[in-house]
């Protein structure tokens, strides 16, 4: 007898479920288009030359394997600022403005929770419908209500803007709205600059919490602009909380790298540092260096940093070609369906509308694993393997 006797199994992570039955799978032409992760046109998830060369200064340089501060160091934090808004931006040295380096996005996801739910233990956080399916559980964890907003209209494969305004109309003041900063997982579909000027200006009238998941900047339509909406935000004078992750636009998933990211909030911000430090310590201590090392390395130094904006924009221009092939293969093969709304969608992922049934049938005959909502990583396609998914879509209808 002891005291997990009686302890009930839960339901594993469908994501890397999904990987693990997929790695167990013998047919040679099986496909993985379910977990997050960019692959290059041979189906390898590559680490970027620039990080090779950073990784080299390091270790060469490096003289020491001690803990970090609790809250990273000050060029990371510096650094993840000027990336999120621009190195000339006022915010981004301001002396109220602080970053904590987290074990990758969902680190910075669980603190900004934890903040919360220290702060205000009734406050429910609302989320896209549909959204990452993890940030339901990270909130609830921290022991948050969670409720959703309006997303996707999934007949016409866009945002219903106008039901999504009337939720944020009515959040209680003391909520948070956790919205994506850019290439919404799952659906593709970003939010325009007018819609964050509106959410701004909600939450200024309503008095509710914006928390922004930046997870994929530089993935959707270049750095700036898929930061522009954490911009406007900042702008507006908007208190902001952004948990941004650096797993996709620097390759770095196994080195757990993140910031949680605090503008605007004046006074407070002392005192929000000091509690994010309690609650850091308690989850995880200190902080993996080497990730945040690689990251500062390149952001800092003009030459490297040129050369990861080349590598990162040959990586969205890769995915946003699976796109348009996938929709004209798609057409080619006589699918049933228009699917060039995929093209319109920007980042990893797509909701292709695919079913549940159809999407086991694809996976129990032509070994092609993908979420049952029917989500898909385009950038686990190829020209190859483009054909090989669209035969067995059509062949799967028929």
């Amino acid at each position: 007898m002891h005291i997990f006797t009686d302890i009930q199994a839960v339901p594993p992570d469908p994501i890397y479920n999904l990987t693990t039955a997929c790695n167990a799978d013998p047919n040679p032409q099986k496909l993985n288009l379910g977990v997050g992760v960019y692959k290059d046109a041979a189906g390898h998830i590559p680490v970027l030359d620039t990080v090779k060369t950073a990784e080299q200064r390091i270790l060469t340089d490096e003289d020491t394997k001690n803990y970090l501060p609790i809250d990273g160091t000050p060029d990371f934090g510096e650094a993840v600022r000027s990336l999120l808004l621009g190195a000339d931006h006022s915010l981004a040295t301001a002396p109220d403005s602080i970053t904590l380096h987290t074990p990758g996005g969902t680190g910075a996801l669980r603190l900004a929770c934890e903040l919360v739910a220290k702060n205000r233990s009734d406050a429910t956080v609302w989320l896209s419908d549909p959204t990452w399916t993890n940030h339901a559980q990270i909130a609830q964890q921290a022991g948050l209500a969670v409720r959703t907003y309006p997303y996707l209209d999934p007949e016409t494969h866009s945002i219903l803007r106008e039901k999504m305004f009337a939720a944020w109309a009515a959040v209680p003041a003391g909520d948070v709205v956790l919205v994506h900063g850019c290439c919404h997982n799952p659906t593709g579909l970003d939010l325009e600059p007018d819609d964050w000027q509106r959410l701004a200006g909600l939450s200024q009238e309503r008095g509710f919490q914006v928390l922004v998941d930046l997870a994929y900047q530089g993935f959707g339509r270049g750095l700036d602009l898929d930061a522009a909406g954490v911009r406007v935000l900042a702008d507006a004078g908007l208190p902001i909380l952004i948990a941004s992750s650096y797993s996709k636009n620097f390759g770095l998933y196994n080195e757990r790298t993140g910031a949680l990211t605090a503008f605007g909030f004046g006074p407070a911000s002392d005192a929000m540092l000091s509690q994010l430090k309690v609650h850091a310590r308690s989850l995880w201590s200190s902080p993996p260096a080497h990730g945040a090392r690689i990251v500062s390395s390149i952001l800092t130094d003009r030459e490297l940093h040129t050369a990861w904006t080349v590598e990162l924009a040959a990586m969205r221009d890769r995915i946003n070609e699976m796109r348009s092939l996938l929709a004209e293969s798609m057409h080619q093969h006589g699918a049933d369906r228009d699917f060039s709304f995929i093209t319109r969608q920007y980042g990893l992922f797509s909701l292709t509308g695919i079913d549940a049934e159809t999407n086991a049938r694809m996976r129990a005959n032509q070994s092609i694993y993908f979420m049952s909502t029917g989500r898909i990583n385009v950038a686990g396609l190829s020209a190859a393997t483009i054909e090989y998914f669209c035969q067995a879509y059509v062949a799967t209808l028929n």
